[in-house]
């Protein structure tokens, strides 16, 4: 198979067939094998009884079915489970993106990128609700990532199949796939891609999302950095810690014991104590991060690089 096509579903019954059908006229005239591989992230409004339909007439679409509402990102993962072809498209089914850009997509990912993503020059959304912070998100995410993209939250993007068997997804991390497949070592690009407004139902996507969005950026930044060596982070901070402490602590045994003065009163023996405990409890942690990587990677057979190519004679 040369493309799976991975399309999250929720609440789109009168977009499915008309998304299958763009589908297909956008390949049509290629060479390629695909399959369509819809996940139904516990619909409510007979999207479920749609893909059963149009799964028995077309032989290239399969519908996977998830027993409740699970998120994007585990229906995502549901999908890339299930894929066979090389190449791992994504888009959302809403037809807000563009099926017609699936040959291009391809094409650029074969000059040797793992990773194309598509960027919505032109997005057709309201302004002060989803681009304005849309914007704000893309320039933060790409400055704390340093994965320098115009457009994260675009769900239309093309995958080399090798680099999705790298990526565990949790929570809500689909959105920082590129930045999860550049700490793997891919080659990522961006192009322009078409947008349109939304014909049917409602947006999923609101200002609500903005908190999860901070969490699943902070465990992004810390996997980038520290994955390997939790110690680096957690020690540091516990070294400057325990040191500022016992220096505070010695400071006041010499007024203690040199001066004969009252410590017990003083705003610093509390702050001593305090630094002290928490430059101990920070080794722990990072002892116990360098334990929990060592048991991740180990357990997966899991290697802390990735190989490119080997060339020889």
């Amino acid at each position: 198979m040369d493309l799976s096509l991975v399309i999250p579903i929720y609440n789109e019954a009168e977009n499915i067939p008309l998304l299958i059908s763009a589908i297909t006229n956008s390949l049509k005239d290629t060479n390629f094998t695909y399959e369509i591989i819809c996940v139904d992230d516990g619909s409510i409004d007979g999207s479920i009884e749609v893909l059963r339909s149009v799964a028995k007439i077309h032989s290239h679409v399969k519908a996977i079915i998830l027993r409740r509402n699970y998120g994007q990102t585990p229906a995502m993962a549901a999908g890339f489970e299930k894929a066979t072809g090389k190449i791992i498209i994504t888009l959302d089914g809403d037809l807000q993106n563009d099926p017609a850009d699936i040959p291009l997509l391809v094409a650029k990912l074969e000059e040797g990128y793992d990773l194309v993503s598509g960027w919505r020059k032109n997005r057709q959304d309201d302004t002060l609700t989803r681009l304005l912070p849309s914007k704000i998100a893309n320039w933060i995410i790409s400055k704390i990532t340093g994965v320098k993209l115009n457009d994260y939250g675009c769900s239309l993007k093309a995958y080399r199949s090798e680099l999705i068997a790298d990526l565990n997804l949790y929570g809500e991390l689909h959105r920082f796939l590129p930045a999860l497949a550049y700490i793997e070592g891919a080659k990522i690009t961006e192009i322009p891609v078409n947008h349109h407004a939304r014909r049917f139902g409602k947006s999923k996507y609101g200002l609500g999302r903005t908190f999860r969005v901070i969490m699943d950026l902070l465990t992004v930044f810390f996997i980038k950095k520290f994955l390997t060596r939790p110690m680096h982070v957690f020690g540091f901070f516990g070294l400057f810690s325990l040191i500022l402490g016992v220096m505070i602590g010695s400071y006041l045994t010499f007024i203690k014991l040199g001066l004969g003065k009252s410590i017990a009163d003083r705003p610093l023996l509390i702050l001593c104590v305090l630094l002290i405990l928490t430059g101990v409890q920070l080794f722990c942690f990072g002892l116990l991060g360098e334990l929990l990587m060592r048991t991740y990677h180990e357990s997966q057979q899991r290697p802390i690089y990735r190989i490119r190519e080997i060339v020889n004679n």
